[in-house]
């Protein structure tokens, strides 16, 4: 099925294309989404009609989500989630979850646009895609903790994995310590019974 191009489309083609899709995809993507038009001779010269108007409606949402990028670019967002001692979670961090906590930081973020290569299942900070415009990406970086004071933790750069590591090599140590003394006194008594 051919059809016209109302907006860049990644490995497909450019606004104005008119390219061979499956029908499924036509019909079930590009065209409910007004991504595309059937490439029928009407819709042809009513894009050419059109072609001026789609392109500065266009220039005018790259530029806006450039400016969005600039400002989103880098930017940390922290999600708390239950995880075990391990640093799995019991779920996983989905594209909803952080484009609820993007936009709660105060910016315009759709669901739709996060892209997320790998499923976020452990504690600790994850890259992740927004995708603003068919032209325009960013990548911002969620931490995940369990709590905020892990968060400040893994965003100066410690791993709470490394962190349980040394609190149990402490625990240990006192309690070696504590035998020692047990053991140290009961050989005294012991002494002081044999004399």
């Amino acid at each position: 099925m051919q059809v016209i191009l109302l907006e860049r489309v990644a490995k497909l083609g450019q606004m104005g294309d008119v390219v061979d899709v499956k029908p499924g995809y036509a019909r079930n993507f590009l065209l409910p989404q007004g991504k595309a038009l059937t490439a029928s001779a009407a819709n042809v010269a009513n894009f050419e009609a059109q072609k001026a108007q789609l392109e500065a409606r266009n220039l005018e949402t790259k530029k806006e989500a450039e400016a969005l990028a600039a400002k989103l670019d880098g930017e940390q967002f922290v999600v708390i989630r239950s995880a075990s001692d391990g640093g799995n979670l019991y779920g996983s961090v989905t594209p909803r979850d952080i484009a609820e906590v993007a936009t709660d930081g105060g910016f315009s973020v759709d669901r739709k646009q996060v892209v997320i290569i790998l499923p976020i299942k452990t504690l600790g900070l994850h890259d992740v895609n927004v995708i603003l415009h068919p032209e325009v990406s960013c990548q911002i970086q969620i931490n995940v903790a369990r709590s905020a004071e892990e968060a400040e933790l893994q965003a100066s750069g410690k791993s709470i994995q490394d962190l349980a590591a040394e609190e149990d090599a402490a625990a240990e140590f006192e309690i070696n310590e504590l035998f020692d003394d047990i053991g140290g006194a009961a050989s005294d008594d012991d002494e002081a019974a044999s004399e």
